[in-house]
């Protein structure tokens, strides 16, 4: 067996090999079907003469899952680091095939489909991904993961990336073996199966898709419904500062900045007036969302440069205005805060230090001094992101 955590290289370890195909399969206490996995993948590579091998990532079985995969004539990795995606990671360092077909341990996916994924990837996809949705066997998946988890999350992932992936839970998929270092996939959970789509997505690659078969599982379940979802949840929300920050940010500063303005000039709106606290909620509601604003942009240049994302309108808005730019407009909005205080303490000095009664202008004016401090802030935080964009130059 081969350590995968002890950092060594498990192909050099072994005799290279001039292969098409290495079958990754991750395994966690799956004795009852891991042989029936090892030796139907064997088989079909056999049967239809395609060079290859098959790799069982051990995710620490203690029920001889192990052992049993060898026996079978798999080549096991062992990866002591718990989680979907860390045993995949495992299993792809291992492989040594320039395709790798990926299926899971629990005869839910049939290893006869390998020739299916083999030829979508000959005829140039980069990335091939099964749909299982609408052939589902009676009790091969729980109604609550068919009719709500994977289509909400799966709706969820195309509105956010256009992916047009029908399923993006499922799998069973195939991959060429040297997008690995541009997909850069780094969960280690089940987000891992999310992660890989829309990474592939954002690079351009092209990715496919065709519908397969989903068996009954054998043995237990190792999926937690509601922690992996939420674990997938994050990881589509991390990778989109747009839908996270900037889309909410915007309505937050467009509302709270239309709501200032409307009760400072004492606008009635639905029949009444509205008190300084209404003021005061605007006004939070608008530094909240500028803020926000300012998190995405910087979500999003660091998303460009540290990992190989491809640049889009807000990057591209970001790096015309600049350091420079991004001071001068915080200048001006610090200063018009500024001079707009000043005025009021003046004013108030005028009047003999007596009861102040500006309280909805100097609000105007703490908003513009924050959010142009904020501006400033944001534009030496983005052009410090931008340094390794020099340095790469130089």
């Amino acid at each position: 067996m081969i350590e995968a955590s002890s950092h060594a290289d498990p192909v050099g370890e072994r005799e290279q090999a001039d292969l098409k195909v290495s079958v990754v399969i991750p395994c966690l206490n799956e004795a009852e079907n891991i042989e029936a996995c090892v030796e139907l993948a064997r088989r079909t590579l056999d049967e239809n003469g395609i060079s290859g091998e098959v790799i069982v990532a051990d995710n620490g079985s203690d029920d001889g899952s192990g052992e049993l995969a060898a026996k079978a004539g798999a080549i096991v990795v062992e990866e002591r680091r718990r989680g979907y995606g860390s045993a995949y990671q495992a299993g792809f360092a291992a492989a040594r095939g320039d395709y790798i077909v990926m299926g899971d341990a629990d005869l839910t996916y049939d290893f006869g489909d390998i020739p299916r994924f083999v030829a979508q990837l000959d005829a140039g996809a980069d990335l091939v991904m099964g749909n299982r949705m609408d052939s589902i066997h009676p009790g091969a998946m729980p109604w609550l993961h068919r009719y709500v988890g994977n289509p909400l999350m799966t709706r969820f992932v195309n509105l956010l990336y256009r992916t047009g992936i029908r399923d993006i839970w499922c799998g069973m998929r195939g991959l060429r073996r040297d997008i690995l270092p541009k997909l850069d996939l780094r969960g280690l959970g089940m987000e891992f199966a999310p992660e890989m789509v829309l990474r592939a997505k954002k690079l351009g690659l092209d990715v496919r898709q065709f519908e397969i078969e989903y068996h009954p599982r054998g043995g237990e379940s190792k999926l937690s419904t509601f922690k992996d979802g939420w674990r997938g949840l994050r990881l589509l929300l991390v990778h989109s500062p747009t839908a996270l920050f900037i889309v909410p940010g915007s309505v937050m500063l467009g509302v709270g900045a239309v709501a200032m303005v409307l009760f400072g000039f004492d606008v009635q709106i639905l029949g009444r007036g509205w008190s300084l606290h209404s003021m005061i909620a605007a006004a939070l509601l608008t530094i909240v969302g500028a803020q926000a604003i300012s998190l995405g942009v910087s979500a999003r240049t660091f998303g460009v440069l540290y990992l190989n994302e491809a640049p889009d309108t807000m990057f591209r808005l970001g790096s015309r205005i600049g350091l420079e730019r991004g001071l001068g407009i915080g200048a001006l909005l610090f200063l018009g805060g500024l001079v707009l205080a000043a005025g009021i303490v003046i004013t108030w000095i005028d009047r003999g230090f007596g009861q102040l009664s500006e309280e909805k202008l100097m609000m105007a004016a703490a908003v513009l001094l924050i959010i142009g401090l904020q501006t400033i802030f944001t534009a030496f935080f983005i052009s410090i992101l931008g340094l390794r964009r020099e340095d790469a130059r130089s």
